[in-house]
């Protein structure tokens, strides 16, 4: 305001300098004609965008809608999946009665399941991960694959590959055995094996690659080792991998990783709803092929935590219910309503 040349001075007062005519048609011209020369063609960023219904069937771990691709594939061994499970039927009707496979809740015992969604039972989640690992090399469309997770070409071991190493499905007691060295050594979590299985899937889709028996140890490496940085907060570097898998580099771990994120479009976010998602599908998938998570008996101690964080949520609730009716019955408790006296003339 102090200033000698402001807003509040008056127009005759501030200098002005004088205008030129600028002829804009000059400096901006419309081209026409793309030549070869220019370029490639830029499409609109509508014309870029994938519509909703697209996406998600095309990214079901970008959407929390969108069914998982594991189950799919598991279920289209419905016919298999029914004959294990009548067989196993029969064999336990045609044994002697002994130990029940499954445990049921009676009068006096109450069996309780202590994996939930934010906290997995670790055995059994990585069991889970690996038969749906297993399906989607089992069922693939196609061998669609690139060079960095090529077994043949980076090598995880000194051991030969054998000749046909690309055509002989791997068994799921290799995979699990394999994911399970690496979750034990590194002493990862169980919502890691989760988040692995969304970015396995991811790059899938993303990739348009198919997981196969030449690539399938590089890309679930690849996918344990950015779910333990993106997940854990004490990350396992890739040094430590080399400690556990002594044949590979660490330039082979970081050339891996760099690619791995390329192809992920950077895109390392998982969504709660989507991770929730993949955990309810990894138990339907566990109920489908039999696998049975742990069932403990309910002790005193643990109903009693169940009992105060039933009470504690209660109260919560309540607290919040009381708010609610207040906000409602805030209008009933005006005096009365005024009101003016007509005029009349």
């Amino acid at each position: 305001m102090g200033n000698t040349v402001s807003c509040c001075v008056s127009p005759e007062g501030s200098p002005k300098l004088p205008r030129q005519p600028v002829d804009r048609h000059e400096d901006y011209q419309i081209i026409t004609d793309v030549s070869d020369d220019t370029g490639p063609y830029l499409q609109h960023i509508s014309d870029r965008e994938v519509p909703d219904e697209l996406a998600q069937e095309s990214n079901p771990s970008d959407h929390a809608r969108a069914s998982t691709i594991f189950l799919c594939k598991s279920q289209t061994d419905s016919e298999s999946r029914d004959k294990r499970k009548s067989n196993h039927i029969n064999h336990v009707s045609h044994t002697s009665p002994g130990p029940l496979s499954k445990k049921y809740s009676s009068c006096s015992t109450i069996f309780i399941d202590d994996s939930t969604v934010s906290q997995p039972n670790l055995k059994s989640t990585i069991k889970c991960v690996t038969l749906a690992i297993y399906y989607h090399i089992k069922n693939r469309d196609s061998d669609r694959s690139l060079d960095i997770f090529d077994e043949k070409m980076h090598p995880l071991s000194r051991e030969q590959v054998p000749d046909n190493y690309s055509v002989m499905d791997p068994e799921h007691k290799l995979i699990y055995r394999f994911v399970r060295t690496l979750f034990s050594a590194a002493q990862l979590t169980a919502e890691c094996a989760i988040v692995t299985l969304v970015y396995l899937e991811r790059l899938l889709t993303y990739a348009e690659i198919d997981i196969c028996p030449c690539n399938w140890k590089r890309i679930v490496l690849g996918a344990i080792l950015l779910a333990s940085k993106v997940w854990d907060d004490q990350a396992v570097w890739n040094v430590d991998y080399c400690q556990i898998l002594k044949d590979i580099t660490v330039e082979d771990m970081n050339e891996m990783e760099r690619h791995f994120l390329e192809l992920l479009q950077f895109n390392i976010n998982v969504p709660a709803s989507v991770y929730a998602k993949y955990y309810f599908d990894l138990r339907s998938l566990a109920e489908d092929n039999n696998l049975l998570f742990p069932l403990e008996p309910l002790s005193n101690e643990r109903a009693q935590k169940l009992e105060a964080i039933s009470r504690l949520c209660e109260d919560k609730y309540k607290d919040l219910s009381r708010a609610a009716m207040r906000r409602s019955f805030s209008a009933d408790n005006l005096v009365g309503i005024r009101r003016s006296n007509a005029v009349l003339s």
